[in-house]
């Protein structure tokens, strides 16, 4: 028997272990992506709790061309947006350019919290279909070694049912990566809601600062 063959056999030997593991480690994955998808959803919920009223309030306060409120605004919210406004503002006697840079800094430091658990979320949506896939070939890979090793026709029966119990790993693994895209897709929208209202503050007070009188130069 040469390295292939023998290679081969190994890897029967393995797979006639059964698919049982592949079902436990997708009730694990299922877990996994439930319990990042109810933290998510948990710290979105907090962080942006207050953002419309923060993000209209500032606006107006920001067209009505007073920075005293706009300051006052940014102080009463607890909202993620405002945070970010709130560590950026004492950029804002230096300048448009300086306060815009500032809030993007701000921002970079927030990402982490608002990308958190992600690529956790994307890899079990990914790769979930794929274990359960592995674990239908390796049922069906033992129900075709039981078929082989039998005569009896009416054993038939068992080695279908064998064939179906393995078709229902596929079937797992789909239902354990259908809530974890969900949940991914969810994530990434709110994230980019986010970043999406700061930007438009930011290009607001931008505006706001460009518009102030400028001091007259010299004494």
């Amino acid at each position: 028997m040469n390295e292939s063959e023998g290679l081969i056999e190994g890897l029967l030997r393995v797979a006639l272990l059964g698919s049982e593991w592949v079902l436990y480690l997708l009730i694990v994955l299922s877990i996994l992506s439930l319990a990042v998808a109810g933290e998510r959803w948990w710290w979105f919920r907090q962080q942006t709790r207050g953002s419309r009223e923060f993000t209209v309030g500032l606006r107006t306060a920001l067209l009505a061309r007073d920075g005293a409120l706009a300051a006052q605004v940014i102080e009463a919210s607890a909202a993620i947006e405002a945070r970010v406004l709130r560590r950026a503002w004492r950029w804002v006697d230096a300048g448009p350019d300086a306060l815009a840079a500032a809030i993007e800094s701000e921002l970079a430091e927030e990402r982490e919290g608002l990308e958190r658990g992600l690529n956790t979320l994307g890899t079990i949506g990914n790769n979930a279909p794929f274990v359960g896939l592995l674990g239908t070939v390796i049922g069906v890979i033992g129900a075709f070694d039981a078929l082989g090793g039998t005569g009896d026709s009416g054993d038939m029966g068992a080695v279908m049912g064998a064939i179906a119990e393995a078709l229902v790993a596929t079937g797992v693994g789909l239902f354990v990566a259908l809530p974890a895209v969900v949940a991914y897709n969810k994530a990434q929208m709110l994230t980019a809601e986010v970043e999406a209202r700061v930007g438009g503050l930011s290009s607001l007070a931008c505006a706001w600062l460009r518009s102030r009188p400028r001091a007259p130069e010299g004494g």
